[in-house]
């Protein structure tokens, strides 16, 4: 049993102000597998004292000091990097596979594309040829609070970590108590890359406790979340009283459409891509759309394809989707099949229960199903789990207004061969990103929805300019400018 019941505050791992253990479930075999203790107010207070303490230092660190920090925590990831796969599939149950190739390479990636866009900012920058004498000051926010969840961890946490370091703000971490270790281990980086005291602070916690005190606290100036859009709105209520900045990255239904003229692995690139990580994407393309013409033979290889996918426990090597988070995830994902068979939709792969080789664990079967009319419950509602709709269309229009009868709007795909159709639909679609033939946006494009997937831009220099404020100045001395060329 791995025990870590300490936070990291001011640099060093302390004691909670009042013991109360959370047990780390493994969700490939329903047992604990490590103790947390959860933080009161109190311990969230002290971390936020920390950081504020720490900040007006931080802020006046020149950039290239902060750089050298953050390029000092990859050194620590590299040096680290099976240690990292391993606590994110103990916590969360991502197949070993995925946590080494994906999860826990999520953080280098995202950590030097950051690197690349910090050194592109300009921290003072002119307004204008029209005002020689105004510029616009970059400046950190003040102290940030950070909220992640499981599903993608160290994903979140970087996204949201190491922006917040290189913008000059210090910062307050909450990881999700359902996958602690691996934030915990980024902590160990941070301490040993050298960050100085205050400047990164981890507080372990639920929603109730630690996420609504820092979500409320006086002296948090902005709070980036990323999780459901219930808490994102819980969240936005605490936060409001102190004015703060709220950044949120949200829920997801995206949409997946298929037309006649779509490649032949366009079915398959779905269905795999809705089943990666066992469902627990909020990018999931969950509903595919599939103009008619060819929707039958679509049905069947989405089918066929699904059938094929292994479930296993996530200790497991090989290709495999592993379990669901935890018991209330899998009961959740249970109820949402049972409705899609209740409200009529045809079942084609997948279904109720364990799959038939497991008898333990929150496993779930790679589920698709067909049919599924507009207004469905499971065409609504993000299930977060390895169940795909397959919707029918006739027209290129009828196709956008499906697709975009959602409250949510975060990722949709288009599968065309037709450039200008292409083109067409990625400006039509309301989301905050558009990804076209199973090609990945590029290094340094922003993630971030629209509607009730939130507003947040992570990524790139969107990400760094979300923890900073734009200071407008005039009278500028513009000849000193010219004097330190």
């Amino acid at each position: 049993m791995i025990e870590k019941r300490e936070f990291y505050i001011n640099g060093a791992w302390v004691a909670p102000l009042e013991p109360r253990d959370c047990a780390v479930i493994d969700p490939s075999t329903e047992e604990p597998c490590a103790v947390i203790s959860l933080g009161s107010a109190a311990d969230c207070d002290r971390a936020v004292a920390a950081a504020k303490a720490a900040f007006p230092a931080w802020a006046a660190t020149p950039p290239a000091e902060r750089r050298a920090v953050v390029e000092r925590i990859l050194a620590q990831y590299e040096q680290r990097a099976e240690e990292m796969a391993q606590a994110i599939s103990l916590e969360m149950g991502a197949p070993i596979k995925l946590a080494r190739e994906s999860q826990a390479p999520s953080l280098p990636w995202h950590l030097k594309n950051f690197l690349t866009a910090f050194d592109q900012i300009e921290w003072v920058r002119p307004l204008g040829p029209h005002a020689p004498n105004d510029r616009i000051a970059m400046e950190p926010i003040g102290v940030v609070g950070l909220i992640t969840p499981w599903n993608w961890p160290m994903n979140q946490v970087t996204l949201k970590v190491i922006p917040a370091l290189l913008a000059g703000c210090p910062c307050v971490l909450k990881p999700s108590e359902e996958s602690p270790l691996s934030s915990l281990l980024f902590a160990e980086f941070c301490h040993d890359a050298g960050v100085p005291a205050g400047v990164f602070n981890l507080v372990n916690g639920d929603g109730m406790g630690v996420g609504t005190r820092l979500s409320e606290h006086p002296d948090v100036e902005m709070i980036s979340f990323t999780g459901s859009t219930r808490a994102g709105r819980a969240i936005s209520k605490a936060a409001a009283e102190t004015l703060k900045r709220v950044t949120l990255e949200l829920g997801g239904k995206g949409a997946n459409l298929i037309f006649a003229d779509a490649d032949d692995r366009a079915v398959e690139r779905g269905v795999r891509h809705m089943m990666n990580n066992s469902g627990q994407s909020c990018n999931a393309p969950s509903r595919m759309l599939v103009e008619r013409s060819v929707y039958d033979r679509a049905v069947e290889k989405a089918a066929e394809i699904a059938a094929s996918i292994p479930v296993g426990p996530a200790s497991q090597d090989g290709p495999h989707i592993g379990p669901v988070v935890n018991k209330r995830q899998w009961d959740q994902i249970q109820g949402y099949i049972q409705k899609g068979i209740d409200e009529g939709a045809r079942l084609v792969a997948g279904g109720l229960g364990l799959p038939e080789h497991l008898n333990r664990g929150f496993f779930v079967k790679p589920t698709v199903f067909a049919d599924v009319k507009p207004g469905m419950t499971i065409e609504r509602e993000e299930i977060f789990g390895p169940v795909l709709s397959i919707i029918p269309f006739d027209t290129e229009e009828e196709a956008v207004r499906i697709a975009n009868d959602t409250p949510y709007g975060l990722t949709n795909y288009v599968q065309s061969q037709d450039g200008a159709r292409r083109n067409r639909l990625a400006r039509q679609l309301r989301a905050g990103m558009v990804e076209m033939n199973g090609k990945s946006r590029a290094a340094g494009s922003p993630f971030g929805g629209v509607k009730a997937s939130g507003r947040a831009r992570e990524g790139g220099h969107w990400g760094i300019e979300e923890f900073l404020e734009a200071k407008a100045i005039s009278g500028w001395d513009s000849a000193l400018d010219t004097a330190a060329e």
